[in-house]
């Protein structure tokens, strides 16, 4: 049975699982307000649809055109924008944004207020530590250039990026890999890699017994 709290808003054609938590105050299946200059798609939206067993708890908004797996939980004041794809048992921290056309992978977990620009892929069991801080547009909304290569980082399947870690755009992080705290990562970092510092370089590898079975 759903729990949908009194103060929840679920508009229209939104698309409920089973035993599905919606929380005090949170919206469901919103539809994007764009600016006049935003880059995103002005498609109409299918409605949002949610798993089995999902969570969007109180405050959090997740957007029309979004799926959600089985078993996500988007925390207190997230919020989840248009198009994007969420596999089975993501967690998304309180206060963190997802924006638009971004995929992220089964079990991975997103901590509190971070930041997954739009055009992300995060794979399978990444971890993303609180206020890490992902970029898509190198122009910074200057000439229109910018359109044509703007896109987020991709984080490979197992990949960690520590707290208060900046990604530029584009980059790929690798299988495995490991970003410390407060890493800039200016350029890809191979798999395995363990990278710190600004800017990020590698000082060594992953050590066998911290790799996923």
């Amino acid at each position: 049975m759903n729990k949908i709290a009194e103060t929840a808003v679920v508009h229209p054609g939104v698309e409920l699982g089973e035993d599905v938590i919606v929380g005090d105050y949170a919206v469901v299946g919103k539809q994007p307000v764009l600016g006049r200059r935003s880059t995103a798609a002005r498609d109409e939206l299918p409605p949002l649809t949610v798993g089995d067993r999902c969570a969007i708890l109180a405050g959090a908004i997740v957007f029309a055109g979004t799926h959600l797996g089985s078993g996500v939980i988007v925390g207190d004041q997230a919020c989840v924008r248009e198009r994007c794809e969420l596999g089975d048992e993501v967690v998304i921290g309180r206060g963190s944004l997802v924006e638009n056309d971004t995929t992220i992978g089964a079990r991975t977990r997103v901590q509190a207020n971070a930041y997954v620009t739009a055009y992300s892929t995060l794979e399978e069991d990444v971890f993303v530590a609180p206020c890490v801080v992902t970029t898509n547009d190198n122009f910074m909304g200057r000439t229109e250039a910018r359109l044509a290569t703007m896109r987020g980082p991709t984080i490979r399947r197992g990949a960690r990026i520590g707290g208060g870690a900046v990604l530029l755009p584009g980059i790929e992080v690798g299988e495995e890999a490991f970003v410390g705290a407060g890493a800039v990562v200016l350029a890809d970092v191979p798999p395995r890699a363990v990278v710190v510092g600004n800017p990020a370089r590698k000082i060594r590898d992953v050590p066998e017994d911290e790799l996923l079975s």
